[in-house]
């Protein structure tokens, strides 16, 4: 697997180990410009990332750093986007559903991903290239009990049910648009089934099976999904924006995402 792919594995569990520190004590939230809440372990996963990320000489876009002008990025072939805590109001919720999100984009297309989980240490990661995701479960030590990239480890979509609909929801952002999306799903199906997780836990519940479609009709920002778009690529998936029928694309000039919906 290329090393770009092992890097962000080790960066996200790093990241991952500091963040628990702060998580099993207090800890002070700040209220950011735009309204959203910044922790101390957000700004400490950030460093972690960016120590590993920045040996690589490939540039970053992140939550937590200065983003380069467009004027810039726009000549930049590969870049990395990072999310160092996905999920800030479940980490202060203490509900265990929040993230670290690693990403690699090559010409706005995401190539390589990589979702971790402190609380549970489930690691989701993927290479698109090769169309394999894994999904490796660590020990209390965050190590693996065996090898990266096993092949017990791959995950897949569940196949198709003609009578029953699994749709995730959002544990902070469901909103009218989502519950009228639902409701016209129950014209398709005989049951519609809402499964609610936080974060980027949203494309992988989709990745491993344990979700079939996943609407989101609420802002999020590239670092918010470029991991868990490149992991449900990964295993046949479409991340499909509502604005131009196309999959998303990422070192926009504006780093916000359009509505998107993510199916087979």
């Amino acid at each position: 697997m290329n090393d770009y792919l092992n890097i962000s594995i080790k960066a996200s569990i790093e990241a991952g180990k500091e963040i628990l520190k702060i998580y099993e004590n207090e800890f002070k939230i700040i209220e950011k410009e735009d309204k959203s809440p910044l922790t101390e372990a957000d700004t400490a996963s950030s460093n972690i990332i960016n120590s590993y990320l920045e040996r690589t000489e490939i540039p970053i876009i992140g939550e937590e750093i200065k983003n380069m002008e467009f004027s810039e990025r726009k000549t930049w072939k590969t870049c990395w986007i990072v999310d160092p805590l996905d999920g800030t109001k479940e980490f202060i919720k203490r509900n265990g559903e929040f993230t670290v999100n690693i990403a690699i984009a090559e010409y706005g297309a995401p190539v390589y991903g990589v979702i971790y989980v402190p609380v549970s240490r489930e690691l989701y990661y993927a290479d698109v290239a090769r169309a394999k995701a894994y999904k490796t479960i660590l020990n209390k030590d965050h190590t693996p009990s065996g090898q990266f990239f096993e092949k017990e480890d791959l995950i897949k979509p569940s196949p198709e049910m003609p009578d029953l609909l699994r749709v995730v929801g959002s544990r902070s952002h469901m909103n009218d648009h989502t519950l009228n999306f639902i409701e016209e799903q129950k014209n398709n199906y005989k049951k519609v089934d809402i499964v609610s997780k936080g974060s980027s836990l949203k494309f992988c519940l989709v990745a491993e099976g344990k979700a079939d479609i996943y609407p989101r009709f609420a802002p999020t920002m590239e670092w918010d999904t470029a991991a868990g778009h490149a992991i449900c690529k990964a295993v046949g998936l479409s991340v499909i924006s509502k604005e131009t029928n196309e999959e998303l694309l990422y070192n926009k000039s504006n780093l916000l995402n359009s509505y998107f919906v993510v199916r087979k």
